[in-house]
């Protein structure tokens, strides 16, 4: 079987089910593993994120969306030459990824018509039972059961800790606007033991005022935006210092401002996601979740 997968996190879930080598064709943003960033790249961002703000970036991105403009493009000859008996994409957000009547439009060019699996998770669960059809589309379902079953036993060891105190956190998606993170993640942070003030449970993430913030009054604060790695996370948010009110916060008063790894961790629904829910177990609840983590993965805010 040939599989293009033209999302990252689907990437990592076909890598996870010993599928590398059936990979022809991927995004230029499918990092991980390592392995992934050697495979030939169909698709491109048609904005460069990399030397931009989140202001910047959320202005281009608003101009392209309102000029009815594609964020990705398909290269067609790479496409084609990939031949996939087997499309892997998405129909969750036009930011993340190719928009998925685009993947229609191009995989119509084939004579041989691919099969197209469209990935839609909002819930922790919706990411598992993804696993699960891409096990059987690839058959790779035992495969597939045995990674589930692993990633389920790892989520009960959180949720079984059972915190006497649930703190109030806040899960910040971007900085300009301000965004709170959404889908999965407030189930993340109560099953980590805490209570996420502004996220919805498998909702889209939402943009929020400062003042919603300062209104928290939130004990943890998890500065994650998406596409970021720690450093640029850090970075970008020297801004929040100068936010009114910011010092008097309870999660800035007690130390307990935390930059993640949101692009590995958060961002993307694969495997990865349960690392992720550990990470914010071991800093909501250092007490609880033992555990050391890297500061390339998590890092104080000071």
């Amino acid at each position: 079987m040939r599989i293009c997968s033209l999302l990252p996190a689907a990437t990592e879930i076909a890598f996870a089910l010993g599928l590398g080598d059936a990979l022809v064709g991927v995004t230029h943003e499918c990092d991980y593993p390592p392995e992934a960033k050697h495979k030939p790249v169909v698709v491109r961002s048609v904005i460069d994120t990399a030397r931009m703000t989140s202001e910047e970036i959320d202005r281009k991105v608003g101009e392209a969306l309102q000029a009815g403009k594609g964020l990705y493009t398909i290269d067609e000859d790479a496409f084609i030459d990939a031949a996939p008996d087997l499309i892997l994409t998405q129909g969750l957000c036009d930011v993340c990824a190719l928009d998925y009547n685009e993947v229609v439009k191009a995989a119509e060019k084939f004579s041989r018509r691919p099969t197209i699996l469209s990935l839609n998770p909002h819930r922790l669960a919706d990411v598992i039972e993804d696993i699960r059809r891409i096990g059987a589309a690839t058959e790779r379902l035992i495969v597939a059961e045995a990674l589930v079953q692993d990633l389920q036993r790892r989520i009960d060891r959180v949720a079984n800790a059972r915190p006497v105190h649930r703190p109030r956190v806040i899960c910040l998606e971007w900085y300009e606007p301000l965004y709170t993170a959404g889908h999965w993640m407030p189930e993340m942070v109560e099953l980590a033991g805490g209570q996420d003030m502004l996220g919805r449970k498998g909702e889209p993430s939402s943009k929020i005022e400062w003042r919603d913030v300062v209104a928290a009054r939130p004990e943890v604060i998890l500065l994650m935006p998406c596409g970021f790695d720690v450093r640029r996370t850090v970075k970008e948010a020297s801004a929040l210092r100068r936010r009114e009110g910011w010092n008097d916060l309870p999660a800035v008063r007690a130390g307990k401002v935390f930059a993640v790894h949101g692009n590995a961790y958060f961002s993307r629904p694969g495997p990865r996601l349960i690392s992720g829910l550990e990470m914010l177990a071991q800093l909501i609840h250092p007490e609880k979740i033992a555990g050391s983590l890297s500061t390339a993965d998590a890092a104080r805010f000071n």
